[in-house]
């Protein structure tokens, strides 16, 4: 490592055959306004140019480790974040783009928040040199995104920047067992530690090319989260947590459409479950409890529409299913779930069904 005293932020960057991407990600550091930075990338036994593109980088905050096997990006992750010296540790993929006010903004907030652990960002797609919005984004709260844990990933790792002292708790920093979902796995793990936040401008541009890991190891990614969500399950659901995870990973991760009402029906209580228990034991403000709801709400039709729409329930079955904590709350101010829930009720109630 280098001489130089300890950075505010370290990015830690694991590489791998990324010669045609990882420039411009480097640039993206580069070009940050916020320059107390360092970056450490770990070539993992890249066999394209990757290696020769990282002996030329001369900026002395820029450190390159090579690691001796391949042993994937949790592996290179793990050795990046060893060898990290800043208080804040930034998460970044080799094709990811940071926007050029992107640590400052982050740094900013962590530091006028110490409860909280780690904060993301916002962020957009970028594909065939296109920018386009993040499909069905909107604003999230540490309330929601505590709730949303429960059944999704809502980060993007390449937007997230959390405190390397909350981090140096947990052995190892990031689980090889659960690859491709570490991701997910660590944002549990932190937030035993403090809330976990996002800002809702987009600081990243998410880069979409056929090579990504998310598309080519989904399987993988689903065993994965499944045994994430099989951990924060067991205390809820006990004997059935694994079962209900995996329930959970295909139809609300996944979005598989339900294929019966038996189905449909084991995921409105599962989500019935996670919700009753959440609201039990997290405090909540009013406001909060109404975003919670609508989330509950929310989600309960975007399993529910699928199956619909396929002809493997009716309406009436559906509604026969909707969970009792499936409700208008009094003070709906955002209209977070009338638009939802109000139409389904309302469609029930052509159908005689009582809701």
């Amino acid at each position: 490592m280098n001489g130089l005293p300890a950075p505010t932020v370290s990015v830690v960057m694991p590489a791998y055959n990324g010669a045609a991407w990882i420039g411009a990600t480097i640039d993206s550091v580069l070009a940050q306004g916020f320059s107390d930075w360092e970056l450490v990338i770990v070539d993992d036994c890249s066999t394209d140019d990757t290696r020769a593109l990282l002996a030329t980088l001369t900026d002395p905050r820029i450190t390159v480790l090579h690691a001796e096997t391949n042993g994937g990006p949790v592996v290179a992750r793990n050795i990046g974040f060893a060898a990290a010296r800043g208080r804040y540790i930034a998460g970044l993929d080799q094709d990811d783009l940071c926007k050029p006010g992107r640590f400052a903004t982050q740094v900013g907030y962590l530091d006028a928040n110490p409860g909280t652990v780690l904060v993301g960002t916002a962020a957009e797609f970028l594909e065939n040199g296109i920018v386009s919005p993040w499909p069905g984004d909107r604003p999230l709260t540490p309330a929601m995104i505590d709730w949303l844990l429960l059944t999704q990933n809502p980060l993007v790792w390449s937007t997230v920047m959390f405190r390397a002292e909350a981090a140096r708790l947990l052995d190892p920093f990031e689980r090889p067992q659960v690859r491709y979902a570490e991701d997910f796995d660590l944002y549990h793990r932190l937030g035993r530690f403090g809330q976990i936040a996002r800002l809702d401008d987009a600081q990243l541009l998410y880069r979409c090319h056929p090579g990504g890991a998310s598309k080519r190891f989904a399987e993988m990614m689903a065993a994965s989260a499944g045994r994430v969500l099989t951990e924060r399950y067991l205390p809820v659901f006990g004997d059935e947590a694994a079962a209900n995870a995996a329930l959970v990973v295909r139809y609300f991760m996944q979005r598989d459409p339900a294929p019966d009402l038996e189905t449909l029906s084991r995921l409105s209580r599962i989500l019935a479950t996670l919700h009753a228990d959440h609201v039990a034991r997290t405090p909540l403000t009013p406001q909060e409890r109404i975003e919670v709801d609508g989330e509950h709400a929310r989600l309960w039709w975007l399993v529910a529409r699928p199956a619909l729409r396929q002809g493997a329930v009716t309406m009436r079955e559906a509604m026969g299913v909707l969970p009792e904590s499936v409700h208008l709350p009094a003070n709906d101010p955002d209209r977070l779930i009338s638009p939802l829930i109000g139409r389904v009720r309302a469609i029930g109630r052509g159908f005689g069904v009582a809701l």
